[in-house]
């Protein structure tokens, strides 16, 4: 029987000190969550491995980055951003799930992931602190790193979090970079139709910074004009 006594009792550190590092783990995420419901984060875990991937080609290389405060990103692009991210943004706690299961929906008929469901909320935890992984465990993550912003940060404060660390394309990041890399003009000035065109490359904005004529972003932009007007935003 002492053997088994042994066994058990090194499988009950095993699993103390494994939820003890996961608590570390969560702790460090809510405390970077509650300091940044206040302040501007300088960088993010997205812009670190982008600028370290642009740096193996040129060590030179720099990130395109501006902040810009709620106030001063134009309400167009506010609400492009809505329109084409996450429609329901104002209403849910950081989870679309009809949008989830519709884009699971897509993606079994497909048969591949042409559809994600991710919300605003569930972006910016992405991209603050996690990488593009796609395995159980980091979403699982994401959902937990959610959670802390919806009930820590308002969603004025999480859309311009959202606006300001999103990527627009090769190294470009934030609204003021993106208007500034695509139209030179200040965010605070895109007009519509430059709001429904940034708002459509979102998904794969390195591919449409090179491809910037796509007719299929042409016809995304459209139907974004289109939406914007009923887009709420905080």
């Amino acid at each position: 029987m002492r053997p088994l006594r042994v066994v058990g009792r090194t499988l009950a550190y095993l699993v103390g000190a494994l939820l003890i590092s996961v608590l570390l783990v969560q702790g460090w995420f809510l405390a970077h969550v509650s300091w940044w419901a206040s302040h501007n984060p300088s960088t993010t875990s997205f812009m670190r491995a982008r600028l370290a991937t642009l740096q193996q080609k040129n060590e030179k290389a720099t990130l395109k980055h501006q902040w810009l405060t709620y106030e001063k990103v134009s309400s167009n692009l506010k609400r492009a951003v809505v329109a084409a991210e996450d429609a329901k943004f104002v209403e849910h706690e950081g989870f679309d799930w009809a949008g989830i299961q519709k884009a699971i929906e897509k993606n079994e008929k497909r048969g591949k992931v042409v559809a994600g469901g991710s919300t605003i909320s569930q972006q910016l935890a992405k991209n603050l602190f996690l990488s593009g992984s796609r395995s159980w465990i980091r979403k699982a993550q994401e959902a937990v790193i959610t959670w802390m912003l919806e009930s820590m940060m308002s969603k004025r404060r999480i859309l311009e979090l959202y606006l300001n660390v999103a990527e627009w394309g090769d190294g470009v990041f934030g609204a003021e970079a993106a208007a500034r890399h695509y139209f030179g003009v200040p965010a605070s000035q895109l007009s519509a139709a430059q709001s429904a065109w940034l708002a459509a490359i979102l998904p794969a904005p390195q591919r449409y910074d090179r491809n910037r004529g796509s007719a299929w972003i042409a016809r995304k932009s459209e139907v974004l004009l289109a939406r914007m007007p009923g887009a709420q935003i905080p």
